[in-house]
């Protein structure tokens, strides 16, 4: 089968490419670090694009496109380490949101209530909502969450969990009805928060099996969004390593031009390559619901995370110690990627996932 993007599809990603190489500098991710905002006018130009509408119904002002059309877009926004938490509102929450039963195209359960999906939808499309998407807080073992800092609307789950019996479950929470606790990060422009609030009936929005299949749908989902905003990281790191090895010179010549530095850019150019079409394919799977839709997420996000680190490892040996410090660009895409790798799974992680699946269907 031959996969390629459509004209429409390609001119889109050019055009936000060329929004985002004006709009999220170097220097603008500097300013993002002393000063972490959940939205910015930069988010309310990539909403006027459609782009963190993209995934919402256009009934509630979106396009009503899928991973397919978002997967580029991410992967751009991932080459400039965009600061907005675009995967979690638009490839998650809006997807999500858009599938529940009180939703205009879900049909059927009235207690979500079609007004507050709609609502949230809306805001998404208009720019004026952002998301923040993970599992509730375990009273004894918290994980942050990212965006949950600045986020205006919560999408918070939990497994089911046989030993207490308890029932898989989705909560939707507005964040006027959640404190946060803010905790460090890696890279600050992730906002990394733990969520308190009490869950209610009304939080609830999905229980039992059918929460259960959301989280796995939003799993896989985040699993391919953030392999394609690691994919754009490694790109940029790449590019930044190869203008310094260029420039750099020693002994008479450019550093680019020794053997061993050629040997580490293209190990590293290799593996993204090799990683860029195994997420596009899963993006593909997810969007027309193939059986092997999830193994093909964990598949893609294993590729991109050890692409992206491979890249960070280059990137950095190429540039030596000065690659560490403030004035050096390379850092601020450093942080981004190894946070990232572990992000919604780590390679290791997804490698587990992909031989349970496949042991799972063998003996079936």
């Amino acid at each position: 089968m031959h996969f390629a993007f459509t004209e429409q599809q390609e001119e889109f990603r050019l055009a936000v490419r060329q929004v985002l190489a004006k709009e999220c500098t170097p220097d603008h991710l500097r300013a993002a670090y002393e000063a972490p905002e959940a939205r910015t006018p930069r988010w309310a130009t990539l909403a006027r694009l459609g782009v963190t509408g993209l995934s919402v119904p256009e009934s509630y002002g979106g396009l009503g496109l899928g991973p397919v059309d978002l997967v580029s877009l991410i992967e751009e926004a991932g080459a400039v380490g965009l600061p907005e938490p675009l995967v979690d509102t638009t490839a998650l929450a809006a997807p999500f949101l858009a599938g529940l039963p009180g939703g205009r195209d879900g049909g059927g359960r009235e207690a979500v209530g079609r007004e507050r999906v709609g609502a949230w939808l809306e805001g998404i499309a208009a720019g004026t909502v952002t998301a923040a998407v993970g599992p509730v807080p375990h009273a004894t073992h918290p994980q942050p969450i990212a965006g949950a800092d600045g986020a205006d609307l919560l999408v918070l789950y939990s497994a089911a969990d046989p030993a207490t019996g308890t029932e898989a479950q989705v909560h939707v929470v507005d964040a006027d009805a959640v404190t946060v606790r803010t905790v460090p990060s890696l890279d600050p422009t992730r906002r990394l928060g733990i969520p308190h609030w009490a869950p209610t009936p009304d939080s609830l929005v999905l229980s039992g099996d059918d929460a259960a299949r959301a989280i796995g749908a939003l799993e896989d989902r985040a699993a391919v969004a953030v392999g394609a905003e690691l994919l754009g990281l490694a790109r940029t790191m790449i590019d930044i390593a190869a203008e310094y090895a260029r420039d750099r010179r020693q002994f008479g010549a450019p550093i680019g031009s020794f053997q061993a530095v050629k040997h580490l850019m293209a190990g590293a150019a290799v593996a993204l390559e090799f990683a860029r079409p195994v997420v596009y394919a899963a993006a593909w799977a997810l969007d027309v619901g193939t059986d092997d839709a999830s193994r093909s997420a964990s598949v893609a996000k294993a590729y991109a995370s050890d692409a992206a680190v491979e890249a960070a490892r280059v990137s950095l040996q190429v540039h030596g110690a000065i690659g560490y410090t403030w004035e050096c660009d390379l850092h601020l895409f450093l942080k981004r990627a190894w946070a990232l790798s572990e992000s919604w799974g780590s390679a290791t992680e997804h490698r587990r996932k992909v031989l349970d699946s496949l042991v799972e269907t063998r003996h079936r």
